[in-house]
């Protein structure tokens, strides 16, 4: 089934912007603060795929960083290297939501700096569907 362009978006850029529709955060996070973000990116309605919200994917990672002098590490002393476990979480957003949803991020976390990657995203599987594609990759 075809959508028409002006209720749902014909693919993965937006022909007359050239902006990608959905991006894709990796939101670094301690794991205790991790109910705070979730709670965080609901109120800003992250993660919304279709029927279903609330989508969101984390992965215990190892990071590495060294506080310099002048800061307030929430974990680490300035000046020492620093390694451990955290989360690194991983939510889907249409691009008008990145500014609310950045915000949303800073009021919860709980690190000075804290490490977001905002990636583009080519193609979701509700785009590839809008165009009429069958899942077999013919229109």
């Amino acid at each position: 089934m075809t959508m028409s362009r002006q209720s749902a978006s014909a693919g993965p850029d937006d022909k007359k912007t050239g902006k990608n529709r959905y991006l894709k955060l990796e939101i670094f996070i301690p794991e205790a603060a991790l109910p705070a973000l979730q709670a965080a990116l609901q109120r800003a309605d992250a993660g919304h795929i279709g029927n279903y919200d609330s989508c969101l994917s984390w992965s215990p990672v190892t990071s590495t960083w060294r506080p310099l002098e002048g800061t307030n590490p929430y974990i680490g002393t300035a000046g020492a290297l620093s390694t451990e476990t955290e989360l690194k979480a991983e939510v889907t957003i249409r691009e008008e939501q990145l500014a609310d949803v950045m915000a949303a991020v800073r009021e919860v976390h709980p690190y000075e700096e804290p490490v977001v990657n905002v990636i583009p995203l080519y193609c979701t599987m509700m785009d590839y569907l809008r165009e009429g594609r069958s899942l077999d990759g013919s229109i």
